[in-house]
C-alpha cells in the first residue's frame, strides 16, 4: 500500500484511479475553449500520431468500439476526423485527424506535455519508466 497520496493505505488501483480523475480535469479545464469532453480529449491526443483503425484507437484510448463511436459521431461532425475504408480491407474503418483536427491535436498535446512536466518534471527516469511498466501491467490485466 502506498500512503503519500494523502489517503492512508490507499491501493494502487485506486490512487490510479484519482490521478486519472484530477488529470481529466485539469485538461478539461486548461483546454475548455476547445470544448471537447475527456474521452474527446484523449480520441485526438491518440489520433496525432497518425490515422488508426477504430479498433486500434479503442485500444489505444481504453474505450469499447460501441463507445467510441458516439465519441467518434460527435468529432466527425465538428470537422475534427474523418473515417474511411482502408485499402484492401474495406471492413476496417480508419480514423484519421482533419486540418482542424491536427490543430487541435497539437493544442492538446502541448497541454498533455506541460501537465506531464509539472507533474513529473523531477522524477528520475528510473521511477517513470516504473511507473509506465506499472501502468502497462494495470492495461494488460485489463484487456
Amino acid at each position: 500500500m502506498i500512503t503519500d497520496l494523502g489517503l492512508p493505505d490507499i491501493s494502487i488501483v485506486l490512487a490510479l484511479q484519482r490521478a486519472t480523475h484530477a488529470t481529466l480535469h485539469a485538461l478539461t479545464s486548461e483546454l475548455v475553449s476547445l470544448h471537447f469532453t475527456g474521452s474527446e480529449i484523449n480520441t485526438i491526443a491518440n489520433l496525432t500520431g497518425g490515422p488508426r483503425t477504430v479498433t486500434e484507437l479503442a485500444a489505444a484510448t481504453g474505450s469499447r468500439p460501441s463507445t467510441l463511436t458516439s465519441v467518434l459521431d460527435r468529432l466527425e461532425g465538428r470537422g475534427q476526423i474523418t473515417r474511411g475504408s482502408r485499402r484492401g480491407d474495406r471492413r476496417a474503418v480508419v480514423v484519421e485527424l482533419t486540418a482542424t483536427g491536427r490543430r487541435s491535436g497539437l493544442t492538446i498535446r502541448q497541454a498533455l506535455d506541460a501537465l506531464e512536466r509539472r507533474a513529473l518534471g523531477a522524477m528520475p527516469a528510473a521511477q517513470k519508466a516504473a511507473l509506465r511498466a506499472g501502468l502497462q501491467a494495470l492495461t494488460e490485466v485489463s484487456a
